[in-house]
């Protein structure tokens, strides 16, 4: 799903209504009716409704909402935030209609108007459901005034708060607020969602999302050449490989994890486990000697490719053409740097083999996670080399090291660091968070829309490096193996979250779900 700017969806709506030929006043009615719709699911017991709606669009659809639902039989009391005489357009027309329909209104114009002895607070404290239809898209500036009074005490009210489109105050771009915003419970958005609905803070004041389809044509929308899109169910279902009846174990591809060292076997374990539960047919770990027996007994099902090390327990640069030699002949996927510790010598042996798979021309896929992100951050001139088909993995900090960035200016944007990364090394970039965010080489950027707060803790990461390359080994493209990778790996911790909270949730349960997270995907 396409995900806007405030300027992409403005462009939309306008060619939709001067281009196309559906007027404005009908996308209206058909936006008020899909959130009545919604209403009537979500909240089918709150029979007195306050809606407050400001003199633009977004007010004009909060006043289509109170007329059917009014039609509907529930007692609905509009408060105007704008002066009448002030509302245009749609709207006006719109609220015209509900003071000849003898609609409850009332104007909330100055903060003692608000708190003075007027009906308002008699008449919000008996409300069971408001309805926020105060800004939209287009605000730019800072709330200010009896605005930012109404929306305080919105958010001081324990009532159950929708917001139409966006939350008011919301940037509709970054996520960030203006001045205050309004905390909803459900947001409710109209044809696309917008980009600072997925990222934090934005998501938190928006609650549970959900999007409803207006009728925008898809020629209009694919005009706008929008790159950012929301990684859904539906998508990932599409990007699932299949598993034919008459297969076998070398029809899903292998995956090479060099991974692990002294003190961190862990990590190698994880990531060649879910490499499996994501359906590769082989897996082989490329370790530590001294590791060997401990990970054979860890891993039955997996392989291992006992190495040179170096005296600190990590892999010594001597295994590189052992490494090379292996991923070439079997066609493996490799999946470098879960535990791999930075010890010097295992550095260079991540530098070796990007740089070789380059001049030997062996296009051997790769995942590079953990150590092996740090390494590459330690010779920037290396990830020049990686091949086209190369995944870079990072958490913030790692993306800090690998761009020089501070972890704030990074954050700040995340969509945009990780559509500039990777269009920058022409590879694939996991910006990993809240949200993750997948950076292609052409530009494209995948927001993903699963995954919780339980899943902030070690050993996550490496689940994640295991399940893209298993993906990859079975076919999947790079770009599609990582954003699925992403929402899989999500899809599992939601799923874990659901039966165990997200207190305590650890790394080897998420794995276990792994399976189960797929094949809801294809039930």
């Amino acid at each position: 799903m396409k995900v806007v700017t405030a300027a992409e969806m403005r462009q939309i709506d306008q060619d939709t209504i001067e281009g196309i030929g559906i007027p404005g006043i009908v996308l209206m009615e058909t936006a008020g009716s899909a959130i009545v719709r919604a209403i009537e699911q979500h909240y089918p017991t709150c029979h007195r409704v306050g809606i407050f709606v400001g003199k633009g669009n977004n007010g004009g659809d909060g006043l289509v909402i109170a007329r059917q639902l009014a039609h509907a039989g529930r007692d609905v009391h509009l408060f105007l935030v704008s002066p009448a005489d002030s509302f245009t357009g749609e709207a006006a027309i719109n609220l015209q209609i509900a003071k000849r329909l003898g609609l409850q209104i009332e104007e909330i114009l100055t903060d003692t108007g608000f708190y003075g002895t007027g009906t308002v607070p008699t008449t919000l404290a008996s409300c069971e459901l408001l309805v926020d239809a105060i800004f939209g898209t287009g605000l730019r500036d800072t709330v200010r005034g009896s605005i930012a009074t109404v929306i305080k005490t919105l958010n001081n009210l324990s009532i159950p708060t929708l917001s139409v489109d966006l939350p008011s105050g919301l940037d509709a771009n970054t996520g960030h607020p203006l001045g205050v915003c309004v905390r909803a419970d459900r947001t409710i958005t109209i044809g696309l969602p917008k980009r600072g609905l997925l990222v934090h803070p934005g998501a938190e004041f928006a609650g549970k999302l959900e999007v409803v389809d207006i009728g925008f044509p898809e020629q209009v929308i694919d005009a706008q050449g929008i790159k950012v899109n929301w990684t859904t169910t539906t998508q990932a279902s599409r990007w699932v490989p299949s598993r034919p009846p008459a297969s076998h174990k070398g029809t899903y591809g292998r995956v090479l994890v060099v991974a692990g060292s002294t003190g961190m076997t862990g990590a190698a374990a994880l990531a060649s486990e879910a490499a499996l539960r994501a359906g590769a047919g082989l897996v082989t770990l490329a370790t530590p000697k001294h590791l060997n027996p401990i990970l054979e007994g860890l891993l039955p099902e997996v392989m291992t490719l006992p190495l040179p090390e170096t005296d600190a327990g990590s892999l010594s640069v001597s295994a590189t053409s052992a490494i090379l030699e292996f991923a070439e002949k079997t066609k493996s996927v490799l999946a470098i740097g879960p535990g791999l510790s930075q010890h010097p010598d295992t550095v260079r042996l991540v530098h070796q083999l990007v740089r070789e798979n380059r001049e030997q021309a062996l296009n051997l896929r790769m995942v590079v996670d953990a150590d092996g992100l740090n390494a590459l951050s330690q010779a920037p001139e290396v990830i020049s080399l990686l091949d086209k088909e190369a995944i870079l993995t990072p958490h913030p900090g790692e993306m800090s090291r690998l761009t020089g960035s501070s972890v704030p200016s990074l954050e700040a944007d995340r969509i945009r660091t990780a559509q500039q990364f990777a269009s920058e090394h022409d590879l694939t970039l996991v910006f990993k968070g809240a949200p993750t965010v997948t950076g292609l080489a052409n530009g494209d950027v995948w927001i993903n829309s699963t995954g919780n707060s339980g899943m902030a803790t070690g050993g996550m990461g490496d689940v994640l490096t295991g399940i893209i390359a298993g993906l990859m080994a079975q076919g999947v493209s790079s770009e599609r193996a990582a954003a699925l990778g992403v929402y899989i790996h999500g899809l599992a911790g939601d799923m874990t979250a659901e039966v165990f909270g997200m207190h305590g949730l650890i790394a080897s349960d998420v794995l276990k779900a792994v399976p189960r997270a797929i094949s809801s995907l294809i039930a």
